[in-house]
This record gives structure tokens, C-alpha cells and sequence, in this order.
């Protein structure tokens, strides 16, 4: 394993109940790793949730984060996911400031560059959704603040694996885990 220090994303499947995002926290917390990027939601079975999270560590680190968070009940299975494995994206909203109709057909042109959806128009801004990867987020957003960034919420990254291999290939359930590539 290497030192490198970088971003590292896990997927965890958990039990969909109260408390369970406390405790998966909690445990970031206590170990000392500020949470990067949060996203949770339910799957398609109502009864489970993935949580994807970001945090910075280096390889041995995350791979400690990973079997602490194994041995906590609610969890079903842990997962790295690696940029070069996963398709990951996020959302953006961003309320851009458009004081007359010059800056307004700018602010639209750009948004059309970036394939990003305007959601609302109002006298003096414009409020556009952008879905894409982080690099693109970015972009987008960086040209937008010369016009003035009122307001600006990420969703974090969620991300799925690549091809037919899922999350649930490795969980409790199907047994001991394949500590195979990309699953610590």
C-alpha cells in the first residue's frame, strides 16, 4: 500500500433506519477524518441506504476506515471506489447575479456550454443546475463568480462502479469479503 495521502470514496450500503449516519459519522469523527463529501439516499430495496463518502487518507488509512465500518451492525458492505473504476457526479445549484440582459444572455450562453439546466429566472439573477463531475462543477463555477455567486449548494459525490460489478457483490450476507481489487 502507498502513503499518498489523497481523496478516497467509499461506498457503504447500511441499513435504512434512524441513527445509522450518526453512527457512521461518529466513527469518522472519532478517528480524526473530516468527511469531505457526504451523499445518502435509499436504494432500490427501500430497506437499505448507500452512503458515499470522501475523506482524505492515505491508502493504509482508508483501508482501517473501512474495517471499522464493517464491524458496526447496520453496515452491509464497504467499498473503495476508485476514479478509474467508478462513474461519479454531482449536483450543483447556483444562484448567479444578473444585474441587466446583457449579463443574463451571458450567463445563458455559458450555461448552455455546460449543458447546465436553468431552473429559474428572476429580475437580477439566475438560478442553474449542473450535474456533471467535479472538474466540470468547478469549471462552471469559477467563470460564474465573476458575474457574483449569491448562493451555491453541492449535493457531494455520488458514485457507482463501472460495468456489472456492484457493491452488493461483497456484503455480509454472501459471506466472507473479497479482498480482491478495490474492496478493502
Amino acid at each position: 500500500m502507498t502513503n499518498d495521502i489523497k481523496r478516497q470514496t467509499l461506498a457503504i450500503l447500511v441499513d435504512n433506519e434512524s441513527g445509522v449516519l450518526s453512527q457512521i459519522s461518529r466513527l469518522f469523527s472519532r478517528k480524526g477524518y473530516n468527511i469531505e463529501s457526504l451523499a445518502v439516499g435509499a436504494t432500490e430495496n427501500p430497506a437499505i441506504s448507500r452512503i458515499t463518502i470522501e475523506v482524505i487518507a492515505d491508502d493504509e488509512q482508508v483501508a482501517l476506515l473501512a474495517n471499522q465500518l464493517r464491524k458496526l451492525f447496520p453496515v452491509h458492505s464497504v467499498k473503495l471506489l476508485t476514479p478509474e473504476t467508478s462513474i461519479r457526479r454531482e449536483l450543483v445549484l447556483l444562484k448567479v447575479r444578473t444585474p441587466d440582459s446583457a449579463a443574463r444572455n451571458e450567463v445563458i450562453q455559458i450555461a448552455n456550454i455546460f449543458r447546465a439546466n436553468i431552473i429559474d429566472v428572476a429580475i437580477g439573477s439566475i438560478t442553474l443546475s449542473v450535474i456533471g463531475a467535479e472538474q466540470k462543477t468547478d469549471a462552471i463555477e469559477k467563470i460564474l463568480a465573476e458575474y457574483g455567486i449569491l448562493e451555491l449548494v453541492r449535493t457531494g459525490v455520488v458514485a457507482l462502479e463501472r460495468g456489472q460489478e456492484t457493491i452488493k457483490d461483497q456484503t455480509k450476507e454472501k459471506g466472507e469479503f473479497d479482498y480482491g481489487k478495490n474492496v478493502l
